[in-house]
């Protein structure tokens, strides 16, 4: 696929788009539950429904979305949800449980913070950005500061090298001054 200007789609355009599609495949996996697993909307997203339904929300850059990026973006974040969601419940702030949030709100946290932990390749503050942009085309309001704050504090944790680490937090998860 190129660009209009003749040049070949760049890989953050194609990786954008397969972040977008990993998104909403999570989000069937969890929206079908045990009928549906990572494999088979892997599958079905490459056949039948990728750039359709991508298309609809990013036009032309759908129909070049990085598979592979893609396809391990979903069988990692599913692969390895037990892990994820322990990482997502330590960042989130006291008396909000992962399950409180909305699923799209999910899936985005869930394929972020898979991508910190298994895509050295990738620059953290590239996927931070890449997350915060999704949950911004999702939703526009608060959601994108706490996707921002909870992908940051994961990603200084998991990426030490690449992220400053987080100073002491003065108060603990219990509100009281350390």
């Amino acid at each position: 696929m190129t660009e209009p200007d003749g040049k070949p789609k760049s890989l953050a355009r194609r990786r954008h788009a397969a972040r977008l599609a990993a998104v909403q495949a999570l989000y069937q996996i969890e929206q079908t539950g045990a009928e549906t697993d990572a494999e088979s909307v892997i599958l079905e997203f490459a056949e039948h429904r990728g750039g359709a339904v991508l298309a609809e929300t990013m036009g032309d850059a759908a129909a070049d979305l990085d598979q592979a990026h893609f396809a391990d973006l979903v069988r990692g974040s599913s692969r390895r949800q037990v892990d994820i969601d322990k990482w997502l419940g330590q960042a989130l702030v006291k008396g909000w449980p992962l399950t409180r949030l909305d699923a799209v709100l999910r899936a985005i946290l869930r394929c972020g913070t898979y991508e910190l932990w298994a895509r050295g390749d990738v620059p953290a503050k590239v996927v931070i950005s890449e997350y915060v942009d999704l949950a911004d085309a999702f939703f526009g309001g608060d959601e994108v500061g706490m996707v921002n704050a909870v992908l940051d504090r994961i990603g200084r944790r998991l990426r030490q090298g690449d992220l400053a680490p987080l100073d002491p937090d003065p108060h603990d998860r219990n509100g009281t001054t350390g």
